[in-house]
C-alpha cells in the first residue's frame, strides 16, 4: 500500500534537477505526455517553445503550463520538412540559445500489420517517424549549451508488440535505433539522447490515454503495480532524462510501465 499517492505527488514534488532558464523545445505540447512534460519542466523553471499541430489546442492549454514570458508557441505540422528548423530558429530568437527537446511521437492508426494500407504506414512514417527525427537531428546540431539532450517519447511497443497497433509495433522500433545511432554520432559534442518507453495511461486526455475504469481488470493484473500510471509518472521520468541529474545516460531506452515488461 501506497503511503502517499501519486496524485498527491503530482501537486506537491518539485525536483529540482538544474533545468531553471534552460530552454527546450516541446513537441506535441498540447495534448498527452507531451502537455505534461511542458507542465514540469514550467514547474522546473525552463523556458519553453510548445509546439502542436493543432494551433487553436496549443493557445487553450499554455496558459495552464506557466508564465507567458517565458513560453513561445509554435504551431505546425511535424511531417512537413521545415517545422523543425522553425522550432530551432524561434528558441535561438526569443531565447537566445536551445538546451534540448522534448520529441513527442505521434500516434499511428489503430490497424493490424496485415489489414494496414500503403497509405496509412506512409503517412504514418512522415509523422510519427520522419518528422520526430528531423526535428531531433535539427536541435542535436543546434544544441550547443553545456549539457544539451533530447528525450524521445515512445511507447513500451518499441519492445512488446501490441494487438491491433500494426503501424507503430512496425515503426516505433526504427526510430528507438534512430535515437541509439544519434547518441552515438552527438555523444562527442556532449550531446545526449534517450528514450522514454510509456506505458498504459490513466487519464482523461487523449493520445493513447485510458481511463482506468475501461482497462479491464485481465490487463491490470498484467501489471505488477495493479494499475495504469498516472501522467505526471512519465513527465517526471522524461524529465529527469533530460536534465542534468542525467548527465551520464545517453542511448537508453527507459520503460516506464510499472514492471509490466518482463525483459531485463
Amino acid at each position: 500500500m501506497l503511503c502517499v499517492s501519486p496524485a498527491t505527488l503530482r501537486n506537491n514534488v518539485r525536483m529540482d534537477l538544474g533545468l531553471s532558464d534552460r530552454v527546450y523545445i516541446v513537441s506535441g505540447a498540447s495534448t498527452g505526455l507531451g502537455l505534461e512534460c511542458a507542465r514540469v519542466l514550467a514547474d522546473e523553471g525552463a523556458l519553453l517553445v510548445l509546439h502542436s499541430g493543432d494551433e487553436d489546442e496549443l493557445a487553450a492549454v499554455a496558459p495552464g503550463i506557466g508564465d507567458p514570458s517565458r513560453i513561445l508557441l509554435v504551431p505546425g505540422d511535424i511531417s512537413d520538412p521545415g517545422t523543425e528548423t522553425r522550432l530551432v530558429a524561434a528558441a535561438n530568437a526569443r531565447f537566445g540559445r536551445l538546451d534540448g527537446a522534448v520529441i513527442s511521437c505521434g500516434t499511428p492508426p489503430t490497424s493490424s500489420v496485415l489489414e494496414a494500407a500503403d497509405g496509412a504506414w506512409r503517412e504514418a512514417f512522415e509523422s510519427s517517424l520522419l518528422g520526430p527525427l528531423r526535428l531531433a537531428r535539427s536541435v542535436g546540431k543546434a544544441a550547443t549549451a553545456e549539457g544539451a539532450s533530447m528525450v524521445l517519447l515512445l511507447s513500451s511497443t518499441v519492445r512488446t508488440p501490441v494487438m491491433d497497433a500494426g503501424v507503430a509495433n512496425g515503426l516505433r522500433p526504427g526510430l528507438a535505433m534512430a535515437a541509439k545511432a544519434l547518441a552515438d554520432e552527438l555523444g562527442p559534442r556532449g550531446v545526449r539522447i534517450n528514450n522514454l518507453l510509456a506505458g498504459h495511461v490513466d487519464s482523461s486526455s487523449p493520445l493513447e490515454f485510458e481511463d482506468s475504469d475501461d482497462l479491464a481488470t485481465e490487463l491490470l493484473e498484467t501489471i505488477p503495480l495493479r494499475r495504469a500510471g498516472l501522467p505526471h509518472e512519465f513527465a517526471r521520468a522524461a524529465v529527469f532524462l533530460l536534465s542534468p541529474a542525467a548527465s551520464y545516460i545517453t542511448g537508453a531506452s527507459l520503460t516506464v510501465d510499472g514492471g509490466t515488461d518482463r525483459s531485463l
